[in-house]
Parts: structure tokens; C-alpha cells; sequence
């Protein structure tokens, strides 16, 4: 027979499962705040749910709270993915919201890393008579805050790349494109999951591509663009210099063209200067750095071989989609990546084939 201790754990299990499920529906979406589920419980019955904001305001503890009456939520049991914040930001700690509702018990997952708050909120909530567990599903949890994690101890964005190329390795043929529908249609989906991408000049001037996420009802999830372009030789007719969401667009260079400059900042660009390595080339790490600052935490790179193997040669780039074709270009092909995928094998020490319905289309994913 299980015990009454037992069907307290399963209970518990339940409602924190239901309370991370939250958090990976927002996850991405929350800006450099990370992800947060929280579930109020009483007498066993979910009074109460919340999520972070998007863009990362109002916490999930403070949605949850308030959407409870006062006498409801007094002596009740919040469930909450992540550590509850103990400082002064934008917004009061959540610690003194729960302390101030009365809520009788507080369960939380993972400890936060943020060093204003990380692991202070256990003895906070304690000394003042509230129960406290910590640790519940926390391997599962902590699959969530991975990029949220990295950002927030490095002080830098969290960087996937990908490429598509044919099944013998090539990236460019004579038709528009290489891989399928289907496999367009996950790229645009891991679009809508990131903050920004980049790209070269080279490759929105060849691709005259958009840079937009493209799904239905995603449009406006599109990310930030930046692009590297040491010489300002993007086209002033492309879509990205053009359409609406032009005043999203950021550009590295190091170009002295003033005329150039001016007709980019009349449009609405946003213009960095970066200065160049030993060997003339963008310093990646410091366009990174930048964009982190701007409050950008993550970013998809969808450049081109020269590009992607730069950020792969100073190691800032944390997985790798390859996007492979069933087909073969055989002489059609051209820029080959055979040798820039066994780096990938090389550098990464996982990869797996993503199960997906892709037509004869495949991904595979290196971390």
C-alpha cells in the first residue's frame, strides 16, 4: 500500500509537471527573464495559474497571485519552476508578494543563477514561517533554463547555427533551393524560438531573403536581424533594408562611406562600428557581446559557409542544426561542406537525428 507520504510526492509531481509545461509554452518569448510556471493549489484543486509575461514582465508568481482573490489564495500552495526572485528590480521580488498573499507553502524546482536572487529565497520565505521545498523535477526543469543559464552566467547570447545542404554536402545549386518545404517550414519555426538572427551581407544580398519568421500567426515573432557587413555592401533595394520591420535590423561594419552610413540611418538601421581582428576580420565575439547588451539572448545564424565556420573556429556557437536534402547536385553543386561537417563530429560531442516527417528531407543536431 502507498503511503500518505508517497501520494503527497505524486501530488506534488503533478501539479510542478503541470507548472513546467507552462514554462515551456512561453519559453523563448520572455526576453532575458527567464521562463517561469507557477500553479496555486488548495484543499487539492488548482485555484490559480501563471506564466512570465512576454518579453519577461509580469512575473508568473505575481499573474498567479493576482488572479486570486486574497481570501483564496491565504494558506494555499504555489508551485513555481524556478526559485522565486528576493530583489528589487522593475518590479518587487516575488518573496515579498507570496509573504504578503500568505500563502502556507512554497515548492520550487531549480535555484535561479541570477546572483541577486540565487538560492536566497529558500531561507527568506523560511524565516518568515512559510514552508519551503526546493529541488522537484529538477533535472526536468532545468532543460528549460539552458539557455537562460549560459546567457545569464556568460554575458553572452545563447548561439544555434544551421545550414542546409544537399545530400552531397552542397550549399548552393542553380534552383533557389535545396532542401523541401517541410524542412523551410521547421527553419522559419526555429526563427519564431530566437531573439535575433544573423547573417552576412553576402548572404541576404545572394538569398534576398527576408529574415522573417513566416507561419501563421508567428509574423510577429520575427526576429531581430544582424548582420555583418565589414564593408556596407548590402543591397539598398533588399527586403530586409525595405519592409516593415526594417527598424529591427542592426549592422556591424567598419566601412567609412558616409554617404552609405547616412541612407542606412535615414531608413531607420541601426549602425555599429566594430573594429577588426589581427587577421581584418569582425571581431564575432565583440558583435555578440554588443547584441547581449541590447538585450538579446539568443540568436540563429543562418550565414553562409565562410561565416559559419569563423564563429565554429573561435567556439561561439553552442549547437548546429544541419539541414541535409535527399537529393544529390553531383556537378550542379557548388561551395561543399563536406569538410565543415566533420568538424562539426569533431568539435560537438553529441549529435542525433531529429525525428521528423520531412519527405525524404533530414536534421541533424549537434550539441
Amino acid at each position: 500500500m502507498s503511503s500518505k507520504k508517497d501520494n503527497l510526492y505524486l501530488k506534488d509531481k503533478y501539479f510542478m509537471n503541470l507548472a513546467i509545461n507552462l514554462a515551456k509554452n512561453r519559453n523563448n518569448l520572455t526576453g532575458l527573464n527567464p521562463s517561469v510556471g507557477c500553479i496555486i493549489v488548495k484543499n487539492n484543486n488548482i485555484i490559480s495559474y501563471g506564466q512570465t509575461g512576454i518579453s519577461g514582465r509580469p512575473h508568473a508568481e505575481n499573474e498567479a497571485i493576482n488572479r486570486c482573490k486574497k481570501k483564496d489564495v491565504k494558506n494555499s500552495t504555489i508551485y513555481i519552476t524556478m526559485e522565486p526572485c528576493t530583489h528589487y528590480g522593475k518590479t518587487p521580488p516575488c518573496t515579498k508578494l507570496i509573504v504578503k498573499s500568505k500563502i502556507k507553502k512554497v515548492i520550487y524546482s531549480v535555484n535561479d543563477v541570477d546572483k541577486r536572487t540565487s538560492q536566497k529565497a529558500y531561507s527568506f520565505l523560511k524565516n518568515k514561517k512559510i514552508i519551503v521545498s526546493k529541488g522537484l523535477l529538477e533535472s526536468k526543469a532545468k532543460k528549460i533554463y539552458k539557455n537562460y543559464f549560459y546567457h545569464k552566467k556568460n554575458n553572452m547570447p545563447y548561439v544555434v547555427a544551421k545550414i542546409a545542404c544537399s545530400n552531397d554536402y552542397f550549399t548552393v545549386s542553380n534552383k533557389k533551393n535545396i532542401t523541401n518545404n517541410y524542412s523551410r517550414e521547421v527553419s522559419h519555426l526555429l526563427r519564431y524560438q530566437f531573439d535575433s538572427i544573423l547573417v552576412s551581407s553576402k548572404t541576404a544580398n545572394s538569398d534576398n531573403s527576408k529574415l522573417s519568421c513566416r507561419i501563421n500567426g508567428l509574423e510577429n515573432f520575427s526576429p531581430r536581424r544582424i548582420i555583418i557587413d565589414k564593408d556596407l555592401k548590402i543591397n539598398k533595394k533588399s527586403p530586409v533594408m525595405n519592409d516593415k520591420y526594417k527598424n529591427n535590423t542592426i549592422i556591424f561594419h567598419c566601412s567609412k562611406n558616409k554617404k552609405k552610413i547616412n541612407q542606412l540611418k535615414l531608413k531607420g538601421i541601426k549602425l555599429n562600428y566594430i573594429t577588426l581582428d589581427r587577421n581584418h576580420n569582425v571581431n564575432l565575439k565583440k558583435v555578440f557581446s554588443k547584441v547581449y547588451s541590447y538585450g538579446i539572448k539568443s540568436i540563429i545564424v543562418e550565414g553562409g559557409k565562410t561565416l559559419t565556420e569563423s564563429l565554429l573556429k573561435d567556439k561561439l556557437i553552442n549547437e548546429f542544426y544541419l539541414f541535409k536534402s535527399k537529393k544529390n547536385l553531383g556537378r550542379l553543386g557548388k561551395n561543399n561542406i563536406y569538410n565543415l561537417k566533420k568538424k562539426l563530429s569533431y568539435l560537438f560531442k553529441k549529435n542525433k537525428n531529429i525525428e521528423t516527417f520531412l519527405d525524404g528531407d533530414k536534421i541533424i543536431k549537434y550539441y
